[in-house]
């Protein structure tokens, strides 16, 4: 059995997802213990507790400890299988979180998976649908990946109630994945607003719009307006296409102007096209387990983050690979991952690197 220290790194929930997908594909057995030790509220919440569910469901695992509050979860896999499956979080917990455990698994199992979610579509700290949709899955594609997303309807916090459908079919062989820089074409978004006058999506949308335009881009923005969900939300969704996707999300809030939301959202999306680095810090670490698992890969990224570093750290108790990072634009020696250790000062986390698995 592995033994997993959930309190590792960042801490939080990704540190669980990661840890029962590759559990499942490998099928090694693991017990984490310290389960989001470092959040204010530590333990299982509901879309992390959804998360595993999804994979005990697809590899017919056996858990204990799969409870909510739950600081300590033992998780045995069994052969993966295929089908389809529902889960209903009945709260806003991040589909989008769920869908990370889930697509990581899927395509390794003998036949087409398909899963339908209830949950949170738009929600703090998770990636919204749309990044998953148009940033996350067009750079797996890369890979070899196969799989459809398709928002039926949109949930936003604290109500929930989004529903998402993903079809995730068998992937031969994944295939490495090298892209360091990034060549843009062009933006795309989709501005929406829930229970909320049109406007709003339709001013966050000028103001992103604006700042693009006058930074020589063309862009496109869809305008989503829609009165029947459970609750009431609105936010911005752009990515930048090109040989790559890199994407930016806002979310509006009360206190906070439709202009203010385009303008955070353009904002951040032209800082990391202006690194050259063809992957954002989100994409970031959602792709090393799929870098482990084809080997032989190298990606250039925006941002190095605490998340992609503990990722990292996780994918190396699974698969024997070895990662290296390198300052971009540095002659430093890059960093070999198999004597680093996360509280290493040298590293600037605000600057770009390009991240190797051999």
């Amino acid at each position: 059995m592995i033994e997993i220290d959930g309190s590792l790194g960042e801490g939080g929930g990704s540190i669980l997802r990661i840890s029962s997908a590759l559990s499942a594909i490998t099928s090694q057995p693991i017990h984490i213990s310290n389960i989001r030790a470092n959040r204010s509220k530590s333990g299982l919440a509901a879309q992390h507790l959804n998360a595993v569910i999804s994979a005990c469901q697809i590899s017919q695992a056996r858990s204990k400890g799969l409870v909510i509050g739950s600081p300590d979860l033992e998780f045995y896999p069994k052969k993966l299988i295929g089908g389809k499956f529902s889960l209903d979080v009945k709260t806003a917990g991040s589909v989008g979180l769920i869908l990370q455990t889930f697509m990581i698994i899927a395509p390794f199992a003998s036949k087409k998976s398909k899963i339908d979610i209830i949950g949170g579509t738009d929600v703090k700290w998770a990636p919204s649908i749309e990044y998953i949709k148009h940033v996350t899955l067009p750079i797996l594609e890369k890979m070899g990946y196969n799989a459809k997303i398709n928002l039926i309807k949109r949930g936003h916090y604290p109500r929930g109630g989004g529903m998402v459908t993903a079809t995730i079919y068998p992937l031969k062989e994944i295939k490495p994945l090298n892209l360091l820089k990034s060549e843009i074409d062009s933006i795309n978004g989709i501005s929406h607003a829930t229970n909320l006058p049109r406007h709003v999506a339709e001013r966050q949308a000028l103001a992103a719009e604006k700042i693009f335009k006058n930074n020589g881009f063309e862009i496109d923005i869809e305008i989503e307006h829609s009165s029947n969900n459970m609750g009431m939300g609105s936010g911005i969704v752009l990515w930048a296409r090109g040989n790559t996707r890199i994407g930016s999300n806002e979310l509006g809030k009360p206190s906070k102007s439709a202009e203010k939301v385009g303008i955070h959202a353009a904002e951040n999306l032209l800082t990391t096209i202006k690194t050259g680095s063809a992957l954002d810090e989100h994409m970031g670490d959602q792709i090393v387990p799929y870098m482990a698992l084809a080997g032989n890969s190298q990606i250039g990224l925006s941002k190095l983050t605490m998340h992609t570093l503990t990722n990292l750290h996780i994918v190396k108790k699974f698969i024997d690979k070895k990662f290296r990072i390198t300052p971009k634009c540095d002659n430093r020696v890059g960093i070999d991952l198999n004597n680093f250790k996360l509280e290493n000062k040298d590293l600037n986390y605000k600057k770009p690197v390009i991240i190797s698995c051999d």
